[in-house]
């Protein structure tokens, strides 16, 4: 039977992490068996840059964490070397970086993730991954408004020009 005061620490870490949970806009739950150390350092400061928390946290209490959050659907993903990574700001973040380590390393695995209050399976993840950088989307439609306004300009111009050209010619042959 555990002492007390480990009970406490695990309840706060719980605790802790289903609030991180709560207040995350995404999730992802990844198998990082086979990663090198290297790769590792290297995936958690590209996780940090992105605004990403990356945690390695035992599945017993990963799974409590779920139970209190209301992912229970999770829990069956908790087995072997499993770790978490949250942003509270950024929904595509974790999953954008985490692909990238998932295609170099063959033992890496996404393994299930979560988004909108709602556990995602990892091909939704994969999913997420694959959309562009907001940036991109919104200079895309942005690109999408302009080529319609422009489209549209060109063509009241050309009826403004045919209008005008048009009396030009016509006023002469009159006179």
């Amino acid at each position: 039977m555990p002492s007390k005061a480990i009970l406490e620490q695990k309840q706060k870490a719980v605790a802790e992490l289903a609030e991180k949970m709560r207040n995350a806009a995404s999730g992802v739950l990844v198998n990082y068996q086979g990663i090198t150390v290297e790769d590792d350092t290297k995936m958690r400061a590209a996780l940090r840059a992105a605004g990403v928390e990356y945690m390695v946290v035992k599945n017993t209490l990963t799974g409590r964490a779920c139970d209190e959050v209301g992912f229970g659907d999770m829990k069956q993903y908790l087995s072997g070397m499993t770790a978490i990574a949250i942003s509270a700001e950024d929904p595509i973040a974790p999953a954008k970086v985490l692909k990238q380590y998932a295609e170099k390393v063959e033992s890496f695995k996404i393994l299930s993730g979560f988004l909108d209050g709602a556990v995602v399976d990892e091909k939704t993840v994969n999913e997420l991954a694959d959309i562009p950088a907001k940036e991109v989307l919104i200079a895309k439609m942005l690109g999408s408004l302009q080529s319609s306004l422009y489209g549209l300009a060109y063509v009241l111009q050309a009826k403004i020009d045919k209008e005008n050209g048009g009396a030009e010619e016509a006023a002469p042959a009159e006179a």
